[in-house]
C-alpha cells in the first residue's frame, strides 16, 4: 500500500481544523497536522502577494487521494487551493501500520 503526504494551506486556522476535522472522521486522512502561523509569498494574478497562512499537513493512503483532495477542494475558500501529495517511500514500520488501519 502506497502512503502519501498531502500538503495543503488554508486561510484560518478555524477553516484548517474544519477541514481537518472532517478528513479524520470520514477514515479519509489517519491524522492532520494543523501548523500556524505561516507566512507565503507567491504570485497571483500577475502580482506578488504575502499572505498569513495555516498548513496543512495530512497522511494518508494512496486510494484516498481522490477523496481527500475532493474534500479539501468543496471545503475550501480558495479559488485554487493548493493540493500536493509526497510519496512516502520509507517510514516506521508501526507508524505505517498505524496510518494504513486508520484509514480502512
Amino acid at each position: 500500500m502506497r502512503r502519501l503526504v498531502v500538503i495543503s494551506t488554508a486561510p484560518r486556522a478555524e477553516d484548517a481544523e474544519f477541514m481537518a476535522r472532517e478528513l479524520v472522521e470520514r477514515r479519509l486522512a489517519a491524522c492532520v497536522n494543523v501548523l500556524h502561523p505561516m507566512t507565503s509569498i507567491y504570485r497571483w494574478r500577475g502580482d506578488v502577494e504575502r499572505t498569513e497562512e495555516v498548513l496543512m499537513v495530512v497522511k494518508t493512503t494512496e486510494d484516498r487521494f481522490e477523496a481527500v483532495r475532493d474534500a479539501l477542494v468543496k471545503g475550501h475558500p480558495y479559488d485554487v487551493p493548493e493540493v500536493l501529495a509526497l510519496e512516502v517511500r520509507a517510514g516506521h514500520a508501526p507508524y505505517l501500520a498505524w496510518l494504513d488501519e486508520s484509514v480502512t
